[in-house]
This record gives C-alpha cells, structure tokens and sequence, in this order.
C-alpha cells in the first residue's frame, strides 16, 4: 500500500482515534465491528465498539493477550458492548492491531443481545 492509499479497516480492527465524549483533543482504541462492501460508506465509515481498561462495569467482555492476532494494548483490555460509536476514516489516528474474530463476535452478540432486551 502507498502512502496515499487509505487502509479499509475489517472488523476485529482495533484503531486509534477521536472519541466525541472526551473533547476534540482526545482519543481511545476502538474495535471494528461492521464494514461491508456494498454497504453505504464503506471504507469511509465504521460501526466500531468500545475498547477500555476499566474493569468495574459488568457485562465487559475480555481482551486476553492470545485475543490478539497482532498488535495490543500497554494494559489488559476489554470490550463495552453497549460502547457503540460510528466512526469516520478521518477519525482514525492510527491502527493499533486485530483481535480474534470470537471475542468480536462475542462483543457484537452481547450488543445484539442489549438491544434485544429493550421493550
């Protein structure tokens, strides 16, 4: 790839990038969970969830070292299902690494399983 190509990212994808709760300055790991060819955006936007250090909310689904497929994180991590974002290209600094697609269909089933259970 050259340098001014852009990456579409797949889903297990972990970027670097703006979160909209912190302030324009700040930015937080997310995990790709949709991007499709065919769909509206693709390459251009992504459906991506939350990737924290936090460990005191139930419900996080764990990101253990062997999660990875490459890359990874300073600290042990986890995925906040309901942490849904929808992310541009623009918003992505940088690609962090890719996890196992089990833990990302894991996370997407807990998040499908959320809404599921709104009456």
């Amino acid at each position: 790839m050259s340098e001014d190509e852009v990456p579409i990212f797949q889903p297990g994808d972990v970027v670097y990038g703006a979160d909209p709760f912190k302030g324009s300055a700040a930015g937080r790991p997310w995990v790709i969970v949709s991007n499709h060819e065919g769909r509206p955006f693709h390459g251009e936007q992504y459906v991506a969830l939350t990737l924290t250090t936090r460990t005191w909310m139930e419900g996080l689904i764990e990101v253990d070292a062997s999660d990875w497929l490459r890359g990874g994180t300073p600290e042990k991590s986890h995925v906040v299902p309901w942490g849904v974002q929808s992310i541009s290209q623009a918003d992505v600094d940088y690609w962090q690494g890719r996890l196992e697609s089990d833990v990302v269909r894991e996370a997407v089933g807990s998040l499908v399983a959320e809404l599921e259970s709104v009456t």
